[in-house]
């Protein structure tokens, strides 16, 4: 797991032509003016996710950890809180659903072990497979708009 704001994107260039591509249209895109939705960048290979929303309290959520693409969650406006676990160890709740390539984590046994971050408008959370994260959490209702960048493995 990676996190940093965006006017450091540049220092994460390397890790993949994906994922340099994908950070590269985030820092030239102004999302407030996107409907919520998909939108293609390269496809399939590299794809955002508009969304706005309110988040929840964590006994509300779980935590969930993706296969086939990496995450890279960036808050355009409001602010979060997200949860991390490390994979190894962890037992699902639920069969992989390969369509919507998402594993899913009890928030309840796992909620001692798991750290919490504030993700605030202008940063960017990079999940990889062995990160199980848990987005959109707060202690109140917050307003958030943000974009989750689907970058190919």
């Amino acid at each position: 797991m990676i996190v940093d704001t965006l006017a450091n994107a540049s220092i994460y260039q390397s890790l993949s032509p994906r994922i340099s591509q994908a950070l590269a249209y985030l820092v030239a895109t102004d999302f407030s003016q996107f409907d919520a939705g998909r939108h293609d960048v390269d496809g399939n290979n590299i794809f955002a996710i508009v969304d706005d929303y309110h988040t929840k309290v964590r006994q509300q959520e779980v935590f969930e950890a993706h296969q086939q693409y990496i995450d890279i969650q960036y808050v355009v406006s409001g602010e979060e809180q997200f949860g991390y676990l490390p994979l190894a160890g962890q037992t699902p709740i639920a069969p992989y659903h390969e369509k919507h390539d998402v594993i899913e984590f009890n928030y309840a046994t796992n909620q001692t072990d798991a750290t919490f971050v504030a993700l605030k408008a202008g940063m960017f959370a990079i999940f990889y497979p062995n990160d199980i994260h848990m987005p959109g959490t707060s202690d109140t209702p917050i307003a958030v708009r943000k974009v989750v960048m689907k970058v190919k493995i």
